[in-house]
């Protein structure tokens, strides 16, 4: 019978955490790109990107960066401009001196921010918000007919699937 402990292996797993971390003594000089979400502890200078991830800066951690993540959360130091694709959530020891750019922002009270935040909205497909009333529009009220049968003279106001399916519902 083994009397080893299993207990550190199953503690720690990076693949199944997700969770990359810089400690407090660690000092990165570069460009960071993460597929995973990361916490930073140290100090970092260069670049971070991980636009599908979250980047939180703790407490202990010193960023002068230009950062690009879905989501960030500032406990630490930040200097540098950052654009989340999601949201950014200044906490209240934290200090951003940057510019923001934004979906959605939070900055608890007693946070210090200096920069400019530039809110930006997504947007909705224009293309599937047009088609669909131009739809509507040509099969929602009776068509001018002229006496011999469908005349290539009648312009239909859409084409597509919409149209076929209209022009067999006004057919008499």
């Amino acid at each position: 019978m083994s009397t080893v402990p299993s207990r550190p292996t199953e503690s720690f797993d990076a693949s199944r955490a997700g969770n990359a971390v810089l400690g407090r003594s660690v000092l990165v000089k570069g460009q960071i790109l993460s597929r995973e979400d990361l916490t930073i502890d140290g100090e970092v200078e260069g670049t971070i990107e991980m636009q599908e991830h979250r980047l939180t800066i703790g407490q202990n951690g010193k960023v002068r960066a230009s950062v690009k993540a879905r989501e960030v959360i500032v406990l630490g130091t930040l200097h540098g401009n950052v654009e989340t694709g999601d949201r950014i959530d200044i906490r209240k020891e934290a200090k951003l001196v940057g510019d923001i750019r934004t979906a959605r922002i939070v900055i608890e009270d007693g946070a210090y921010f200096k920069g400019n935040v530039d809110i930006v909205r997504a947007e909705v497909p224009k293309p599937a918000a047009t088609t669909m009333p131009a739809a509507t529009t040509s099969t929602s009220g009776p068509r001018p007919q002229t006496p011999a049968t469908n005349s290539p003279a009648v312009t239909p106001l859409s084409t597509g699937p919409a149209m076929a399916a209209g022009a067999g519902e006004i057919k008499r």
